[in-house]
């Protein structure tokens, strides 16, 4: 005869005890696991922060390093050469930004009048593929196509062979930043393009239906419905990505060369060459450019969100 187990108080008691003494231990852990967590925040995140005292330093390799208050920030300010990438980073990211977006957009909108789901899929899988390369890579590849010699297959089209005519497209000021886009659009537009899709997926398919209705063609159904549901996202992703314009640095320095500073050199490749390109480095020199470049970046960030609770009711921030 089978017995059955009836609950006592000191088996009621024994189970609270296991329970509390479980959560308990989760709570230990909890603790545990979270102080590591912020030891670690403050040795890779703040503690780096220490060196921006070094600004206000007379700091090279050899020598004692004295302090010369903002006579870096003077010199920075004096400096033709800073000017020129301060300049040409806000011309190259904004428009960057602008081109890549339209181009995103406009691709979204095509692959979202497409019927064929096998076509519009492979034609989404190769459009993606570009932005899991390496800058180093389409660096690599474009330089190759671009070359001025019998590999170039750019100038071979062009010109037809006549090496006499070739153009040196990555050392030509008139050239460098149209490839420059060409090249960020080819591999930064088929990724930019599925918050786009996500977009227009969740559209109503009820106002196509109206508008179908009313006769509207496909250009208009575009036009009056597509853009404006499209409106708000497209805001967003300008304003979120406004905020990041000083951080250009790896898709230029793959891509430039002396011949084309003019027209390409940013904050973030003047600051590498002032810090690893030159025989005697002043890292003091180099950190006041980087603290100008960390300030302008965090004014950008409260403009930004300043402009998102505008547009979107809430801030990034």
């Amino acid at each position: 005869m089978s017995s059955i187990f009836i609950p006592t108080e000191s088996s009621h008691a024994c189970e609270k005890w296991f329970s509390n003494n479980q959560t308990g231990s989760s709570g230990v852990f909890v603790y545990w696991a979270g102080s590591w967590y912020f030891i670690f925040m403050l040795i890779m995140n703040y503690w780096p922060m220490l060196g921006v005292r070094w600004a206000f330093y007379d700091y090279k390799p050899v020598g004692p390093k004295v302090f010369v208050g903002f006579a870096h920030f003077t010199k920075m300010f004096g400096t033709p050469a800073f000017w020129t990438a301060f300049k040409n980073t806000l011309e190259l990211s904004i428009i960057k930004l602008i081109i890549t977006n339209v181009s995103a957009v406009v691709v979204s909108i095509f692959l979202n009048e497409m019927k064929n789901l096998f076509a519009k899929k492979t034609l989404q899988t190769i459009i993606y593929l570009p932005h899991f390369m390496s800058w180093a890579v389409v660096a690599s590849i474009f330089s190759l196509f671009l070359s001025p010699s019998s590999t170039g297959m750019v100038n071979g089209i062009i010109f037809n062979g006549d090496t006499t005519k070739y153009i040196y497209f990555l050392a030509s000021k008139t050239w460098w930043r149209p490839i420059f886009y060409i090249i960020n659009i080819w591999k930064e537009t088929g990724w930019g393009t599925i918050i786009f899709l996500a977009t227009l997926s969740g559209i109503n398919p009820e106002l196509y239906e109206a508008a179908d209705i009313d006769g509207a063609t496909r250009l208009q159904k575009i036009r009056f419905v597509t853009l404006p549901a499209l409106a708000n996202t497209i805001i967003t992703v300008l304003i979120l990505n406004l905020a990041k314009v000083m951080n250009m640095f790896e898709s230029v320095f793959v891509l430039y060369n002396n011949a084309v500073y003019d027209v390409s050199d940013v904050i973030s490749t003047y600051i590498y060459r002032q810090t690893f390109a030159i025989a005697l480095p002043n890292y003091g020199y180099s950190t006041a450019v980087g603290l100008f470049k960390s300030a302008v970046g965090c004014f950008l960030v409260l403009v930004c969100n300043w402009a998102s609770k505008k547009t979107r009711g809430r801030g990034i921030v």
